[in-house]
């Protein structure tokens, strides 16, 4: 049994878990919903040979307090009393959790260069895991406002901090931000005629033969 193996066994995620199902019905752009991303950021921390249980067991319900605060079972004495890591993954769930302030969200950027600049390292590692994450579900959004704006996010905000904080994650992020800007690139441009004129009963067939095309252009490893 190796290091990574025998590590991973010593950690429990299943109460945490079922804490993240509470999120099961927000849904993101992407079309999936915010479960699945909390187990999608948990699984890029294992790919890393990430074993720290504090930092895995944040992963798995880093978005339940700005998402799901309002639902039953999701607050501070619930999350700490989960197991003996309770409190110390609260207190990193809230690090790269927006905060409010007389009712008033901390702006965007300012959270970021927080959680970048002077957050902890656990809360770095997991913003980066979270943003490749978010990066590579992008691909699955056709909103080219949003993607122009998250792109541009990540660079600013992202890029300039990862490399000191995690050299190969750094490299995965500048793949993605280069991937989804040339997907960027063919969303933005004219779509074609036959989908803009197209009857009403052949709107579809015409729409999903162009996107299939761009998936195929822009992701050639999906080729089946």
């Amino acid at each position: 049994m190796n290091n990574f193996e025998s590590s991973l066994r010593k950690v429990i995620l299943a109460p945490y878990i079922t804490k993240a199902t509470a999120l099961i019905g927000v849904r993101r752009r992407s079309g999936s919903n915010m479960f699945r991303h909390q187990i999608s950021t948990l699984g890029i921390l294992l790919d890393y040979k990430m074993t720290d249980p504090i930092l895995l067991k944040a992963s798995v319900i880093h978005d339940l307090f700005e998402d799901g605060s309002h639902l039953p079972g999701v607050t501070e004495g619930e999350i700490r009393q989960l197991d003996e890591d309770g409190p110390a993954v609260y207190d990193l769930v809230m690090e790269v959790s927006i905060r409010r302030l007389n009712g008033e969200k901390e702006p965007k950027a300012e959270f970021l260069q927080r959680v970048m600049k002077s957050g902890s390292q656990r809360a770095k590692i997991l913003k980066l895991a979270d943003r490749i994450s978010n990066l590579f579900a992008l691909g699955f959004v056709h909103d080219t406002g949003f993607i122009r704006k998250y792109l541009e996010e990540t660079k600013a905000f992202i890029l300039p901090y990862a490399q000191a904080i995690n050299a190969d994650m750094f490299i995965e992020l500048s793949d993605l931000v280069k991937s989804r800007e040339r997907m960027l690139e063919i969303l933005s441009a004219e779509v074609p005629g036959e989908i803009k004129s197209g009857a009403k009963n052949s709107f579809w067939a015409s729409a999903m033969h162009w996107l299939n095309g761009l998936r195929n252009r822009v992701f050639p490893e999906y080729h089946s």
